[in-house]
């Protein structure tokens, strides 16, 4: 059995066991638990305290594997609604909102659900954009709003602060949303979960050569241990791409 089918089938079975009624109630099987990893800086290795993180500014991690991006967003308002969502085979699950002090930081999958496009090292198609933008919604109709997920692809866009619902374009599903615990004590944020429609399988079967050549290692589908690194997009990619309708 591969890794990832490993780790899965453990998570799985810690789901069964540990998992709340609300989501057992929702559907444990979107809930996909892989471990308790602290967001550090990767200079000092120590973890990034809540204002540190700028409003409008993208920050991404590597979460569940090292090389599986997410985003990581302080919105600048509290997300304290929770989003009821569904994947695309129909299976409903909750978001819970924001995490931290102002209950304003949220954490994705930066995989689009559509074609899986994703950040790497020379360019990303997949942005935040936190000022207005135009796009088409899911009417086909030209609306603006700041604040969304965009992904020049193939013009798919997401609400982060619904659970990153589908606003417009061609995407199936949400993007996969990163369960998120604060520590206030610690003025620390680590991911514990995902929540919501995965594609990891795929992930690693269309792009595994050029993530070891990003990576610099072969294991890059190993599962993220103990700490994982928080950097701002613009010094990981080299060219974001940004677009409107």
């Amino acid at each position: 059995m591969k890794r990832r089918g490993f780790v899965k089938l453990c998570a799985t079975a810690v789901a069964g066991v540990a998992a709340s009624p609300r989501i057992l109630a929702e559907g444990q099987q979107v809930y996909h638990p892989y471990g308790r990893v602290a967001l550090v800086d990767p200079y000092t290795k120590e973890p990034v305290g809540a204002g540190s993180l700028e409003v409008g500014e993208t920050y991404l991690f590597h979460y569940p594997y090292i090389s599986t991006p997410c985003f990581l967003l302080n919105l600048g308002k509290a997300m304290k609604t929770s989003a009821r969502l569904k994947t695309r085979d129909g299976q409903r699950y909750r978001w819970k909102g924001g995490a931290g002090p102002q209950h304003s930081i949220v954490a994705f999958s930066a995989i689009c659900a559509h074609k899986m496009s994703h950040p790497a090292r020379s360019v990303s198609f997949i942005n935040y954009r936190h000022q207005e933008v135009r796009f088409r919604n899911k009417d086909d109709k030209i609306e603006e709003r700041a604040g969304v997920i965009y992904c020049c692809s193939e013009r798919s866009v997401y609400d982060p602060s619904d659970g990153c619902r589908v606003l417009g374009g061609p995407a199936p599903e949400p993007l996969a949303a990163i369960e998120l615990d604060y520590d206030a004590t610690r003025d620390a944020f680590f991911a514990t979960a995902t929540i919501g429609g995965e594609m990891f399988d795929k992930y690693f079967q269309n792009f595994t050569d050029r993530l070891i050549l990003e990576h610099g290692r072969t294991d890059v589908d190993a599962v993220a241990r103990d700490a994982c690194e928080l950097v701002r997009l613009r010094d990981f990619t080299a060219n974001q791409i940004t677009c409107q309708a």
